[in-house]
């Protein structure tokens, strides 16, 4: 994010008693946006992902679903239930990678690949991350840099599956009740960004 965008996204989304954008799911007519936790919307997403990357820009199959996405997070945007947009997240020691968004040519003209970035941020801070990196083409990289990321090595680039790619990262400060330890230890068991709402495993056992 933009320095200013970004201090007013820590003002606000700091205040718990409203949702973060990763929070919020779909609305009444089937719009918006959620984390991946079954197989239904992880089927959803990669019909996105095949439809973008290997259906418009020619990847292979085993470029595109590379053997991460049961390491990862997803978010799915959807547009009156129908599957419109996704991002994956990937979680490593000291940062956390921005990768494979993509938005069906049907509803680019939208603002759901903002929509998608700025939740993917926010679930980032949330996890108590405070680097972001990822890798972007050079016609998508304004995109990038409008969210407040920065070029590395002087824009030096490399290449995969054919394509030139730089890198860039961004520096961003987790929200104060980002999950740490030290919280309350229920937190770390619940489903990913629902850290503040109860689980199965809070009921008593039924089994028993």
């Amino acid at each position: 994010m933009a320095a200013s965008e970004n201090a007013n996204e820590s003002n606000s989304s700091d205040r718990r008693n409203e949702k973060r954008r990763y929070e919020r799911g779909l609305n009444a007519d089937g719009t918006g946006l959620v984390i991946v936790h079954g197989m239904d919307d992880f089927l959803k997403m990669a019909v996105v992902r095949a439809a973008v990357y290997m259906g418009e820009k020619a990847f292979a199959y085993a470029q595109q679903f590379d053997g991460n996405d049961f390491a990862a997070t997803h978010l799915l945007y959807s547009k009156k239930h129908e599957p419109a947009g996704c991002i994956r997240i990937r979680f490593f020691g000291e940062f956390a990678k921005m990768e494979r968004l993509a938005v069906r040519k049907e509803f680019r003209t939208s603002r759901i690949a903002f929509e998608l970035v700025r939740a993917a941020v926010d679930l980032c801070r949330a996890k108590g991350y405070t680097k972001l990196y990822g890798h972007a083409s050079e016609d998508v990289l304004d995109f990038w840099l409008h969210f407040g990321f920065k070029i590395r090595n002087e824009g030096e680039t490399f290449e995969l599956a054919s394509w030139s790619l730089i890198e860039m990262e961004e520096d961003v400060e987790p929200f104060s009740d980002a999950v740490r330890i030290g919280n309350d230890p229920v937190r770390t068991i619940r489903p990913e960004g629902q850290w503040d709402e109860p689980c199965a495993l809070e009921r008593p056992s039924t089994l028993r």
